[in-house]
Order: C-alpha cells, then sequence, then structure tokens
C-alpha cells in the first residue's frame, strides 16, 4: 500500500530511540524527509544517518530549540507537512506524592512544548495540501495506570488540547490524532517496571500476551500522518495489545 507520503516532510521528536525513532524510521521508510529531534547527540546522529534523516540536536523543554527545529527542517525541505510529538515521560509515583516541582517539571514535559511546537509549525502545515499532527501520548489517558500520577494527570490534558485544535483545524484540512501506547518495550518499561520490564502477571492481562515492538506503534503513527488517513482526526489510537478495558 503507497501511504503518499513520499516527498513531505515530517518532523519527528524524542527521535534517538524507542517510539519516536520507530516512528522516524517508519516515515523515512515511506519516502518521507524527516527531521529528528533529541537531546542525545551520539544516538541522534548515527540514527539519522542510518536512515537518511536530518539531525536537529535539542531539548522540547527549550523554546529556543523548538524555534531552531522548525527553521532548520525549513531549510533543508523547503517545507513542513507532519509534527510528530513525543517526549519521555515524568518518574512514577503516587499522587499523593506530587511536589510542586515535580508537577510544575510534568507540564513543562508533556503539555507546555506541544504546545509551543504546534504554534510554531502551524502557519508553515497550513500552507501543505496534506497536514498531519500526531501526539504521542500513553494508554493512561483511557485508563490511569497506579504510581504513574503525574502521567495520568497531564497526558489527559495534552488529548484534551489535540481534540480542540481537531475542531479548530479540521474546516483547513488539517488532521490531529494521538497515538496511546501501552506496554511497548522501550527503555520507558525499564524505567517504569526495573531491569525486568513488566511482571508475568502484568503481561498475562494483555489478550496478546505479550508487550507491542516500537515498529508496531511506528507504523500506526506513519499511517495517521499519510493521505490513506485523511478522514481521521480527533481521535486516540490505542496500541496496547488488547490490554486496556475502556469501551473507547
Amino acid at each position: 500500500m503507497d501511504l503518499g507520503l513520499r516527498g513531505r516532510t515530517a518532523i519527528v521528536c524524542g527521535a534517538s530511540s524507542g517510539l519516536g525513532l520507530a516512528s522516524a524510521e517508519a516515515l523515512a521508510e515511506e519516502g518521507a524527509n524527516v527531521a529528528m529531534f533529541a537531546r542525545r547527540r551520539d544516538e541522534l546522529t548515527r540514527d539519522a544517518d542510518r536512515i537518511g534523516a536530518l539531525a536537529v540536536r535539542g531539548d522540547v523543554t527549550n523554546a529556543s530549540d523548538l524555534e531552531r527545529l522548525v527553521s532548520k527542517t525549513l531549510e533543508a525541505f523547503g517545507g513542513l507537512d507532519i509534527v510528530v510529538w513525543n517526549s519521555g515521560g515524568p518518574p512514577p509515583g503516587t499522587a499523593s506524592e506530587i511536589t510542586d516541582e515535580a508537577l510544575e517539571s510534568a507540564f513543562e514535559l508533556l503539555l507546555q512544548p506541544a504546545v509551543r511546537l504546534v504554534r510554531l509549525a502551524l502557519p508553515h502545515l497550513r500552507e501543505s495540501e496534506s497536514a498531519r499532527i500526531v501526539f504521542i501520548t500513553s494508554a493512561t489517558v483511557k485508563e490511569p495506570t497506579p504510581h504513574l500520577a503525574l502521567s495520568n494527570a497531564l497526558r489527559p490534558g495534552l488529548t484534551g488540547f489535540a481534540k480542540t485544535l481537531a475542531r479548530e483545524l479540521g474546516p483547513e484540512r488539517i488532521t490531529v490524532n494521538c497515538v496511546a501506547p501501552g506496554r511497548i518495550d522501550t527503555p520507558r518499561m525499564t524505567e517504569i517496571y526495573g531491569a525486568g520490564g513488566p511482571p508475568t502477571e502484568e503481561l498475562a492481562q494483555i489478550p496478546l500476551g505479550r508487550m507491542g515492538s516500537p515498529r508496531e506503534f511506528g507504523d500506526v503513527v506513519c499511517f495517521l500522518a499519510s493521505e490513506r488517513a485523511s478522514y481521521v482526526t480527533g481521535t486516540t489510537v490505542l496500541v496496547d495489545g488488547g490490554f486496556s478495558r475502556s469501551l473507547l
């Protein structure tokens, strides 16, 4: 299936590993021009060279870095069609343990820079014939996860922003969607669960019986960024092997 991405230009944040890298790989394989944005210079440069992408080093929490990301992308490719927002997650913890500092840091990581990047990209997306915005969120937006209180609190806010944005931009034929990972085999699983990853009893609750691979997730992001997804907007797609019990 031709997804109609050849020659389109995409920004992918958090692209040096995990879900961001898998999304960048999928887009590049479909012929898109990809600007990969991440903090870790060595990993970013290595993988950008491998897939033929533009590496832009920076931190999503730094406003100047986001401005430079957009300007470097325009300089290299002459336009912008797709924005894939992705960032790391806040530290695990319970709701009763949240401090003011932790809450502010989570806001500055999960919500504020996403809004900022959209604001920077939107004038250029409006010039595209097929503009797409995809936010990578979390399955916590559908069903809160124990001990991920900050993610449970902030990621639904990003989902609300995306839903509102989808309704605003729909008349301009710009689609806005979220992709929510469940247990995907990335470094985030080690951060949350430790070196062994999710316990066997938790994996047993996933109908497909295993964690997902980053590329299985990246392919969904790639589809939502494509011509084939032109009538999909304002929705959250779960990629969790059927783990969520939510009806919608």
